[in-house]
């Protein structure tokens, strides 16, 4: 018999699991529907966080190795493969077991199976064990994220071959790999395989990695990336692939149209994601898919069909967990009658390579691009005490501001955890905050969130620790 619902969230992910929790709290009655066994979507399975506990071991192994130039040297690391595996495996154990115990304290109905659309006020949910569950809904929000791009008309069968989730698998440790993509995925796991003894090599068709992210916060990533991998191609285009005994044969061409071949044991396809946006029977609800595959919504997440809202990666740019789980509660709201909408003025984004780069509200490049006037204030972590005191003077702090009012309006960050600091950048903007603001608030010394303060100085042209007099205006 078929069963109803109040909500129905479809997608278990940061997103839905998070508008589940949310409806949940405020009293209604919610049914989560995902093909996983508890919540967690694709960030706590196979994106986030498995990808986060790989690099975090990176990190360990890149700082083994940095620790010569303070007088310590330690034996090359021997990796023990399953013993990694499990490690990672078992942080997402935990993490979405525990989002299963609160589903439960929520009374939230999880049900295990993948959702398609009868029509628009009915599912039908094909059941992991083969079944099927019929559920009636008053209110859906679809959250059904992304998947990985492929290469058109380059896809070849081979083992060899993987994407960012069989990546995360850690099959074997290769001897090379081609990492396709210079964008952040492709970065973060090139650079966990280089740690543990792969030579990686990237290729970018672009003529910069991190393409759409300040050039200046890029250039300390790339100096080191080129030390610690082993070849980086920009300008270079991908046009074959072809599997051999000796594993993928790569043909590539160059800048300037140069065509050439290498051969690696495996090869990463990282060139972006795409809206997972083919639910079926979705057609029959009246919601409208735009002609990139994104469900299209208004401020407050509702689609075309009022009682459907959607949110996360299927809705738009940027793909990012942080800004899903926020337009969960906007759509809760708006599904309970609140005047609400999705309006940030700075969404964060972070690569948590080493060094990081991390950036939140206007950028540089943007303000360019729309011919906006803004000042620029950097700080150089070479002139901190923190940043020297533990060998990691390679980062820089920028704050985007209103030549006029003097609002912050975008903060730029790359260095050692510039992934804890752009939270209070993220704030800054939020809150429209003046650069005094910033720079009156005292910071505790010595730390690295000296360089916000220190940014700010800079305007104003008195920066402590570093000298550079505010220029005059003509």
């Amino acid at each position: 018999m078929t069963s109803s619902t109040q909500l129905v969230v479809i997608g278990g992910g940061p997103g839905g699991y998070a508008a589940a929790f949310y409806a949940a709290d405020l009293g209604m009655q919610v049914t989560l529907v995902d093909m996983e066994p508890n919540p967690g979507g694709v960030c706590l399975y196979r994106g986030c966080i498995p990808s986060k506990a790989l690099l975090h071991v990176a990190k360990v192994a890149s700082e083994a190795k940095h620790a010569a130039n303070w007088g310590l040297t330690y034996a090359a690391p021997k990796v023990d493969l399953d013993k990694l595996r499990s490690f990672k495996d078992g942080v997402v154990t935990k993490l979405t077991a525990g989002l299963g115990q609160l589903s439960k304290q929520r009374n939230i109905s999880f049900i295990q199976g993948k959702a398609s659309f009868v029509d628009a006020g009915n599912i039908s949910i094909e059941l992991a064990d083969g079944g099927s569950h019929p559920l009636s809904f008053e209110h859906a929000i679809i959250a059904t994220g992304s998947y990985p791009t492929t290469i058109p008309g380059l896809s070849i069968t081979s083992e060899r071959l993987m994407d960012s989730t069989r990546a995360l698998d850690l099959p074997e440790i290769p001897r090379s790999l081609l990492v396709v993509g210079g964008g952040y995925i492709g970065l973060e796991l090139g650079s966990v395989y280089a740690a543990l003894g792969t030579k990686v090599t990237v290729v970018e068709m672009t003529d910069g990695l991190l393409p759409g992210a300040d050039r200046d916060l890029v250039t300390f990533l790339a100096r080191r990336l080129a030390a610690t991998l082993d070849t980086i191609l920009l300008k270079t285009r991908v046009v074959g692939m072809k599997e051999t005994k000796k594993g993928i044969a790569v043909s590539m061409v160059g800048a300037e149209d140069t065509p050439s071949e290498q051969t690696f044991d495996r090869v990463l396809v990282s060139i972006g994601r795409r809206p997972n946006s083919n639910v079926p029977g979705l057609d029959r609800t009246g919601v409208v898919v735009g002609e990139r595959g994104f469900i299209t919504v208004d401020a407050a997440m509702r689609t075309a069909a009022p009682h459907i809202f959607a949110i996360g990666d299927v809705v738009g740019e940027p793909m990012l967990a942080h800004k899903a789980s926020h337009e969960a509660k906007v759509a809760v709201e708006a599904i309970l009658g609140h005047k609400v909408a999705f309006e940030p003025q700075a969404i964060p984004a972070v690569v948590f390579t080493d060094p990081e780069v991390a950036w939140c509200g206007l950028t540089e490049s943007e303000a360019k691009r729309q011919g906006r006037k803004v000042e620029i204030a950097k700080f150089p972590w070479a002139a901190l005490g923190r940043a020297l005191a533990i060998d990691r003077p390679d980062g820089m702090t920028k704050l985007v501001i209103d030549p006029e009012t003097e609002r912050i309006l975008g903060v730029g960050i790359v260095g050692a955890g510039a992934g804890e600091l752009i939270a209070e950048g993220v704030l800054a903007v939020e809150m429209a905050a003046l650069a005094s603001d910033l720079k009156l608030s005292i910071h505790p010394h010595p730390t690295m969130s000296e360089t916000l303060m220190e940014a700010a100085e800079v305007f104003f042209g008195h920066s402590t620790h570093v000298y550079r007099p505010k220029r005059k205006k003509s």
